[in-house]
């Protein structure tokens, strides 16, 4: 082939192609398909929301109402689908389910299950090349459920890959801790699913450490505090790097996501009960044995705790980036976000849930027509919103249509979390102190940008 037929491949007749079909991957098709471009879902598990079914057992903080995406009802409509009861809460499983299988279903072809991603570049041009890169289509190389590889072409990518798959670590350091990995068997890094029974069996009667501060730890407290209640000897142990202060446990009533703050008044009810107790300022740095092979958690500063039959690690997750090497992306050093957004989600300077909403100019890397979207688009920044994903994609699937203007029009209404673990706190084991006003936080309120706010939207 020729450099200028080469060339002439990166028009319309290439599809742009969407990793992962997730949520916000499934929206992107959807908005493409609206904007008259063929988007080509590639999912390596092998159905819709497959990452979204590991967590099937936990409820969502936001209504149905705020987790359709408006292109893919669009297009879901003419199918016979019925939208849930708005003011519902899923759970990830009817949220698979009920939505998006449906909408992966209407996109027909449009999504291959069993696709890995390996790989991401421009054709016949790695990254260091400069020459005539702009002008070349991007190669994907892929590998089947089977184990085939194959390569496919495309005019653009979207990676709504998400951060599922890479958990945080026990280590405070941000590397497994000592001895992490030989206790394999007796560490997890999801909310238990204590409606399974082998699940259930190996935390009813028995410890549990809990490490973590965020919704995903407060889940897991408030389900195993449940299961004290109705089983003798259940008890969890509560691991925190930081402090317990006025903002530990969410914004409560304060939230405009209700479900959120009433779980964080959940497990702030299991601690005040003594279903679970707090260790606080307690960064892991190994796991060792008892003798009854047990687990025993060593902090930086030598401290023990008490021996425990389970970890539960629930500290974050982070994007992968492996198979994105040979593109050239402007990330941030300390979130792996790309570099305009960083700023916008940083925990070391705010997580109150005012992210000014964004699209194509946030999410732009130097690679041109490659964009991060929904939680990869986060990189290790928390509390990420189903609906800022869909508004991402909507201004990204504008701007790769031509036009600019919508993808530069942002309308989007994001709800006041009440979570101040920012403004220089985030992670600090004394931080204890609350915003009375003033800093990233204030008063809770709504931010509203644009020219017509819909109700407060939230995520997952």
């Amino acid at each position: 082939m020729t450099a200028s037929s080469t060339t002439a491949l990166t028009d319309d007749r290439l599809p742009v192609v969407v990793v992962g079909a997730g949520p916000v991957g499934l929206a992107a098709a959807a908005h493409l398909v609206e904007r008259g471009l063929e988007p080509l879902v590639l999912e390596a598990g092998p159905t819709a929301g497959s990452a979204v079914r590991e967590w099937a057992h936990v409820r969502l903080f936001s209504p149905w109402g705020e987790v359709v995406d408006p292109a893919a009802e669009k297009l879901l409509s003419p199918t016979g689908w019925v939208r849930p009861d708005a003011a519902a809460y899923p759970t990830g499983g009817d949220w698979a389910e009920r939505y998006l299988q449906p909408l992966a279903d209407a996109l027909g072809d449009k999504v291959r299950y069993g696709t890995t991603v390996t790989g991401i570049a421009r054709a016949g041009r790695d990254r260091v090349v400069d020459s005539g890169r702009d002008e070349q289509p991007f190669t994907v190389h892929v590998r089947s459920a089977d184990g085939r590889e194959g390569r496919l072409t495309a005019r653009a990518v979207i990676d709504a890959s998400g951060t599922w798959s890479v958990p945080g670590p026990l280590g405070a350091d941000g590397l497994p801790a000592l001895g992490e990995r030989a206790a394999a068997d007796r560490i997890a890094y999801r909310v238990p699913d204590l409606g399974d029974p082998a699940v259930r069996a190996r935390h009813a009667g028995r410890r549990t450490a809990v490490v973590g501060s965020g919704a995903s730890a407060f889940t897991a407290l408030a389900l195993l505090a449940d299961l004290a209640e109705r089983e003798d000897g259940t008890h969890t142990v509560w691991v925190l790097r930081r402090g317990i202060g006025a903002n530990t446990f969410g914004g409560g009533e304060a939230d405009q996501l209700p479900a959120r703050g009433a779980l964080g008044l959940r497990a702030k009810a299991a601690v005040d009960a003594g279903r679970a107790s707090a260790v606080t300022g307690f960064r892991t740095q190994a796991v060792e044995r008892a003798g009854d092979g047990r687990l025993v958690l060593v902090a930086e500063d030598g401290r023990r705790l008490d021996p425990v039959d389970e970890v539960v690690v629930l500290t974050g997750f982070r994007p992968d980036l492996s198979f994105l090497s040979e593109l050239r992306l402007g990330l941030d050093e300390r979130l792996q976000a790309p570099t305009a957004l960083a700023p916008l989600i940083d925990p070391n300077v705010h997580s109150c849930g005012t992210v000014y909403p964004h699209g194509v100019k946030e999410l732009s890397h130097p690679e041109r027509g490659v964009h991060l979207v929904g939680m990869k688009s986060y990189g290790r920044a928390p509390t990420f919103l189903a609906m800022t994903g869909y508004e991402q994609v909507r201004s990204v699937a504008a701007a790769l249509a031509g036009d600019h203007e919508a993808a530069e029009r942002v309308e989007l209404t994001l709800p006041e979390t009440g979570v101040c673990g920012g403004t220089g706190l985030f992670d600090e084991p004394d931080a204890t102190r609350t915003d009375d006003g003033g800093g990233c936080c204030g008063a809770p309120a709504t931010l509203r940008i644009g020219a017509a706010p819909s109700t407060a939207s939230g995520g997952c």
